[in-house]
């Protein structure tokens, strides 16, 4: 049947790509997405340049160990050429899981990956600095990386560093052979810092951040690394951080480094802090820390065994914005110490206690009567859970 003069027939396949892209776009249910590119080579086109995010079947963006115990396919560059190939504006790539991967897999990212702003890499075993060379020079738009348990060094961490200055986010936890030559050219290369874990990187002093650590770093891990009192000075010398975990900081000298987070000025913004397990820290650290840092909504002293009372005053006295305390295990903490929280502290909202030898039946319960506001809590948390690798 024809129309009128001038009226032509159309169908959906004479729509402009515009238009199709419009469509969508506007699908809100991930199955109607999924099922979008059925139709026709034409909307698979489509439904491959709006991906944006790409995850193995393998791998796990948010760390999950047990995810280890699972079969981890063989990913050749062949299988992430034909990939990146299918979708070119890729913004963010999970491969964290495969364990098998090696450097050579990663060639595809020099002519693929341009677009990147975010890689995940997390137990990619095989990964050394041939392969974060690869990145480098692929992916200058980075903003976010995770190495976690990488075999990278100094080396690889500077060439990254160079190519990708824009980094704001980078996870080097048990990164072994890291050391603080290379956090130095990380924190003089990449002004824009955000948030860095080097948790359980034995070569780590901190002395990698004095002079060149930036102001915008807001969030740093540092559990078990073997930081000193200069390296302390110099993670705070920035004058940004807004979380800090230096928890399990055994080899600290007298633990009396730790002072310098409260000082200068420099932990004003401070809101989260985790000393938990830093047994040698005073009581004259934390009265400087309570001073120094008036900001913090959350505090982990868990077995911190040399706080004494003059420690817990100081805190009573000057956190008047503390929500979250965790006071496991301390063995110093005692009736009049705990007075001392009981009467200050106006704001708090959450106590975390076990393990509390010296504080008695009869004291634990004025506590409870005085501050029914106050939701006592019988267990122990290690992490804090808005940390951004988390």
């Amino acid at each position: 049947m024809e129309g009128p003069p001038g009226y032509y027939l159309t169908s959906i396949k004479d729509l402009p790509e515009d238009c199709l892209n419009f469509i969508f776009q506007r699908l809100e249910c991930n199955s109607d997405r999924e099922s979008f590119g059925l139709t026709c080579h034409r909307w698979l086109h489509i439904q491959n340049i709006n991906r944006l995010f790409l995850q193995f079947q393998c791998s796990f963006t948010h760390l999950n160990l047990s995810s280890l115990s699972q079969t981890s396919p063989t990913i050749s560059s062949f299988h992430l050429n034909r990939l990146l190939t299918r979708f070119q504006q890729l913004e963010s790539l999970s491969l964290s899981g495969c364990t098998e991967l090696p450097d050579s897999g990663l060639t595809p990212l020099q002519y693929y990956g341009s677009r990147l702003q975010k890689i995940f890499l997390d137990c990619c075993f095989r990964i050394t600095d041939e392969g974060l060379s690869l990145i480098a020079i692929g992916c200058p738009s980075l903003a976010v990386i995770s190495l976690y348990r990488c075999n990278i060094t100094d080396v690889g961490l500077q060439n990254l560093a160079e190519s990708c200055s824009g980094l704001k986010d980078v996870n080097l936890s048990y990164c072994v052979l890291i050391s603080d030559h290379g956090l130095r050219a990380l924190s003089q290369k990449c002004s824009q810092l955000r948030a860095v874990s080097v948790s359980f990187c034995k070569g780590v002093s901190g002395v990698g951040f004095r002079g060149c650590c930036s102001p915008t770093l807001a969030y740093l891990e540092a559990e078990s690394c073997k930081l000193e009192p200069e390296g302390i000075t110099a993670i705070v010398n920035g004058g940004g951080l807004e979380y800090l975990n230096v928890s399990n900081l055994r080899w600290c000298i007298a633990g009396d480094g730790l002072a310098a987070i409260g000082g200068a000025g420099l932990g004003t913004k401070l809101r989260v802090l985790n000393l938990r397990m830093c047994r040698s820290v005073s009581s004259e650290s934390v009265a400087a820390i309570a001073k120094g840092c008036p900001c913090l909504q959350d505090w982990n002293l868990s077995i911190c065994h040399e706080v004494k009372i003059p420690g817990w005053k100081a805190v009573g006295e000057n956190c008047n914005n503390l929500e979250i305390i965790h006071l496991n295990r301390c063995r110093n903490l005692c009736d009049r110490g705990l007075q001392a929280l009981r009467d200050g502290c106006r704001r708090l909202r959450i106590m975390y206690i076990t393990g509390y030898y010296k504080v008695s039946v009869p004291a634990m319960e004025m506590f409870k009567w005085s501050r029914s506001d106050v939701q006592i809590k019988e267990e122990e948390i290690t992490t804090v859970p808005n940390w951004p690798f988390r």
